[in-house]
């Protein structure tokens, strides 16, 4: 059952109106449900409940703490990417010994930040990571677990921006490369080697890509294990993707069976880091039209929101449904271009879209818990968005709506 459905002509977040929340927070606003972050995660847990995988929530895909505190309590470790995540991580309840940090570009700062508070491990992506994290380590007495991000040169047809194993991608160690890194970081004093990684991308919804990809890892894994390096974990990424319109999700039990036939015998620990696939369809980006501007050449319902506070339309060209938040309109159905206030051609949120509505109503932006806030910005000096999480009957204000003074409370007139 979706989280979000029309009661008596009004949609609604579990059993909480959003013309409720709309008229106590204003709009833009993001709103999640408590029920569908739970089951998204469930899922995982149910397919893949007799490798009992660790589950790394990717942080990048929402990293609100309240989020991260319920997936922290369901049992998630957590892949972060930045020290900043691990900050979020920690100061939500997670525990740092079932956090991943991946990356291309880590910080001397952030090495020695999740160094501190003993990280599971590091997903080191180049030979230069592999140097500097053995020199910080040592700096401090400490020594790095580390598991290399292999390429494995996959192509797991998403939109390229968001597609991350090819050879051509900035993303990990080539596989042709990884033998001989790890025989490096065999040598080093302060690294110890812990696992093995792989992250093909984003929004797959095909299985073969990830079997080509496991199959790839496995021999490397074997020939490692011939060399005397046994691991303690392989780490698959995430990736799965999610309906945003008539996409056909990647069916669960079926990559978790997938993964079982090919893992069978092995004795390393399987970690996943789905992220999308666990908040994407848990949460909508609330918005009010403001003007309904009509031409010759095109009609535009002008909302509150914009591109300042869901990104993707305007980055990835992506699909986000629209439905009014009364379902019963009684204005006059229309083709529209969703379009926010910012002053470029690219802020959109949705184009071409059949709707009745009018000045005043509020339309709901569906599919938006991932990458939607952690991608916000402040763009046009506009406050970034209150965020609510319903809970049943109940919902909460998980962040307050930013205030104008606070956007330049930090900048200072010269002198």
């Amino acid at each position: 059952m979706s989280p979000f459905s029309y009661q008596d002509g009004v949609l609604g977040a579990e059993s909480v109106p959003l013309t409720t929340i709309a008229d106590a927070v204003g709009t833009p606003c993001f709103v999640y449900s408590r029920a569908a972050l739970t089951d998204a995660f469930n899922a995982y847990a149910r397919a893949f409940a007799d490798t009992q995988p660790l589950v790394c929530y990717a942080a990048k895909a929402n990293s609100n703490i309240a989020i991260l505190d319920l997936f922290a309590r369901l049992g998630s470790g957590f892949d972060i990417v930045s020290g900043g995540e691990l900050a979020r991580v920690l100061a939500a309840g997670g525990s740092p010994d079932r956090v991943v940090f991946s990356g291309v570009g880590k910080s001397e700062a952030e090495m020695r930040f999740a160094l501190e508070h003993g990280i599971l491990c590091f997903n080191v992506e180049s030979s230069s990571e592999l140097e500097r994290l053995n020199r910080v380590a040592g700096q401090i007495s400490k020594v790095a677990p580390v598991s290399f991000r292999v390429n494995p040169d996959v192509d797991s047809g998403t939109h390229p921006y968001i597609s991350t194993g090819l050879k051509e991608n900035k993303f990990g160690i080539p596989h042709g490369d990884a033998l001989a890194v790890y025989l490096r970081a065999q040598r080093l004093a302060n690294v110890r080697i812990v696992g093995i990684d792989c992250h093909i991308g984003s929004q797959i919804t095909q299985l073969a890509p990830y079997v080509d990809a496991l199959d790839r890892i496995l021999d490397l894994v074997i020939r490692l294990e011939m060399l005397g390096i046994e691991l303690e974990h392989i780490d698959l990424g995430g990736g799965i993707g999610i309906r945003y319109r008539d996409e056909q999700p990647l069916a669960l039990p079926a990559y978790a069976r997938a993964i079982r036939d090919r893992m069978a015998g092995r004795r390393e620990r399987l970690i996943l880091e789905p992220g999308r696939s666990l908040v994407g369809n848990g949460g909508l980006l609330l918005t009010r039209v403001e003007y309904l501007k009509h031409s010759a050449a095109k009609h535009f319902a002008v909302v509150d929101a914009a591109m300042n506070d869901l990104m993707r339309p305007a980055l990835y060209d992506a699909y986000h449904a629209v439905l009014p938040v009364r379902e019963h309109a009684t204005a006059a159905p229309d083709v529209y271009d969703v379009v926010g206030p910012v002053c470029e051609s690219g802020d959109f949120l949705a184009r071409d879209r059949n709707l009745a509505v009018a000045e005043g109503d509020l339309i709901a932006i569906m599919s938006a818990g991932a990458y939607g806030m952690s991608m916000s910005s402040n763009y046009n000096t506009r406050p970034r968005a209150a965020e609510v999480m319903a809970d049943g009957a109940a919902w909460h204000v998980i962040r307050d709506r930013e205030g104008i003074p606070e956007l330049f409370q930090h900048e200072h007139l010269l002198p």
